[in-house]
């Protein structure tokens, strides 16, 4: 029964997760009033599902592997409510939510694991996995690109590359010289901006796609791959960012320097993935 309990919850820390994104970065008041209800239920019935799965084990404290990241997940969102109801304060659900939701999906698959019904459909959860990421990628990189260009057309046009006419009044100017095809600062910063919330998306769902892959020949092993925790570390990197963008305004130099340094460590991440025990064992199994 424990099972129902924990999928329930599962579902619930999943929907928190999406009203938890435009309720921090976008900061809706709507989003503030849906999300904490949501988290609140999926956490009780994640305790109920605790209980039953330790009173069924026989024993008082998690010891089995998918006990343990069971339990994490719940102390994750217990911390978050506690931060919550003491500071009134819910952004650390931006983190706290979606963690949850993926330290919990493996474990409410159950013991059998969950399995695909045929290898197209197995093929067409990889393709989406790798299509995902590779999205990702593309958009930090394009986040990345906007971001020095902001800071190239800033730097132009606080320099003296303007036409001028007449005697000491400056009349009708226009741009000159090779960069005049640069657009507006305010379009690159929102097409930085953007590509960057897109990434996140993107990263958010390849990574869940990954976990439902490699729950089916590896189970809750998969948790335990250096590699595999390298890329959560990195979403929440990702998660950083896009914080920090929000709260400060972050552009020009500084908001380049920062998606450059991000995809540096996205490419290190990727390079390390594809040598991870996870990868290899999908190669073995013909997930390619």
């Amino acid at each position: 029964m424990f099972l129902l309990w924990l999928r329930i919850a599962a579902g619930l820390y999943g929907v928190a997760s999406l009203l938890a994104i435009p309720a921090v970065l976008g900061n809706r008041p709507r989003g503030h009033r849906y999300c904490l209800p949501v988290a609140l239920g999926g956490w009780f019935f994640h305790l109920v599902a605790s209980v039953e799965m330790l009173a069924s084990a026989h024993h008082l404290i998690p010891v089995m592997a998918d006990e343990i990241v069971s339990t994490l997940a719940l102390a994750i969102v217990a911390v978050f409510l506690f931060v919550f109801f003491v500071y009134r304060t819910i952004s650390f659900g931006l983190f706290a939510l979606p963690l949850a939701f993926l330290l919990t999906v493996v474990p409410a698959i159950g013991p059998e694991r969950y399995t695909f019904s045929s290898p197209m459909v197995r093929n067409g959860w990889i393709a989406f996995h790798v299509v995902m990421l590779m999205a990702a990628y593309a958009a930090l990189l394009f986040s990345m690109l906007s971001s020095f260009l902001y800071l190239i057309q800033e730097k132009r046009l606080k320099g003296k590359d303007w036409a001028k006419a007449g005697v000491g009044t400056r009349v009708k100017t226009r741009p000159q010289g090779f960069l005049t095809w640069l657009p507006p600062l305010a379009t690159m910063d929102q097409i930085a901006r953007s590509t960057l919330m897109l990434g996140f998306f993107c990263m958010t769902a390849g990574l869940f796609a990954g976990s439902l892959i490699a729950q089916e020949q590896v189970g809750i092993r998969y948790f335990a791959d250096p590699k595999v925790l390298a890329s959560f570390v990195m979403w929440g990197l990702y998660v950083v960012i896009l914080f920090i963008q929000r709260d400060t305004g972050l552009r020009g130099r500084r908001a380049a320097w920062l998606s450059s340094g991000v995809f540096v460590v996205m490419l290190c991440v990727l390079a390390t993935n594809l040598l991870g025990s996870v990868h290899n064992s999908a190669h073995r199994f013909g997930l390619k």
